[in-house]
């Protein structure tokens, strides 16, 4: 991934930015993807930020990824990969920040728990309920 603290790659989800995005990049078979994605619309219900969910698949296969797993958050498709190598991509799911400023401020690839609630400390919420099991780590 390209790092923290650099200019990150414009893609239409980034155009004309007046408050951070978290861009999450997926693929719909891949089983920390389906791990992963409900809790960040559980962090986009809590308040969190604008997330986009970058799919590395086709629109109908995104479209009942997001039914079966309770999505409802913006998606767009990556067409050939296309932002998913420029962003220096080499699991999926990977997730960065993106400041109005066009800067990576965060970034986490496969499922980790820490940085999950890392990312939901900055708006004040919770992500993971106490009652819970969660894994701390699953490779993606």
């Amino acid at each position: 991934m390209i790092g923290v603290g650099k200019a990150a790659p414009v893609f239409a989800p980034l155009e004309n930015l007046t408050a951070p995005v978290l861009l999450a990049f997926f693929k719909i078979n891949c089983p920390t993807c389906q791990l992963t994605f409900p809790y960040l619309q559980r962090l986009a219900d809590r308040g969190g930020p604008r997330i986009v969910g970058v799919s590395q698949d086709d629109a109908e296969g995104t479209a009942e990824f997001a039914e079966a797993f309770g999505v409802r958050f913006e998606m767009v498709l990556d067409a050939g990969y296309a932002a998913s190598r420029d962003y220096g991509l080499e699991y999926v799911p990977s997730m960065m920040l993106v400041e109005p400023d066009g800067r990576i401020s965060w970034q986490s690839e496969a499922f980790r728990k820490v940085d999950l609630e890392e990312l939901a400390s900055r708006w004040g919420v919770q992500i993971f309920d106490s009652s819970e099991r969660v894994p701390n780590y699953k490779p993606g």
